[in-house]
């Protein structure tokens, strides 16, 4: 016995097909998207981490004075500059970069699911969480 959109509790139950977007297709994809943004994030912080190991592992650390990340590693062209160069640190760097885009690439995934579905509630409570993630990383004097 299959199951209805409205037995499966969908607020906008689409016909089924390939071409259709709904709930439990747009949940996957999200998922999806996650796991593979937080893997992958993990990947370039475990590689640059095994290059900075290479070539920085054997220095003694100096713990008298508080060195914070270089000042080119403060803002995203820095950064890119430094993961492309192969600097450990600079890759290092872009992993988190690519673990904070991650839940901003599945808010903005959201919002077109719901425009898809067209369902004009859901599409203004996350633009709106869109806006405010957007405005906290760059338009709040943030090096991004």
């Amino acid at each position: 016995m299959t199951q209805t959109g409205a037995t499966r509790g969908l607020t906008n139950p689409q016909p089924s097909g390939n071409s259709s977007w709904n709930d439990q297709k747009i949940e996957d994809i999200v998922g999806n998207l996650l796991r593979i943004g937080v893997s992958l994030s993990a990947a370039v912080v475990v590689f640059g981490a095994i290059i900075y190991l290479t070539r920085h592992g054997g220095a003694r650390a100096d713990y008298h004075v508080f060195r914070g990340e270089p000042s080119e590693l403060k803002t995203l062209s820095g950064i890119l500059h430094s993961a492309f160069a192969f600097h450990g640190q600079g890759i290092i760097q872009l992993g988190l970069v690519l673990l904070i885009a991650t839940p901003v690439a599945r808010v903005a995934f959201a919002l077109w699911g719901f425009a898809a579905e067209r369902d004009r509630m859901y599409v203004i409570f996350t633009g709106v969480v869109l806006i405010v993630l957007l405005y906290s990383l760059l338009g709040s004097g943030s090096a991004f």
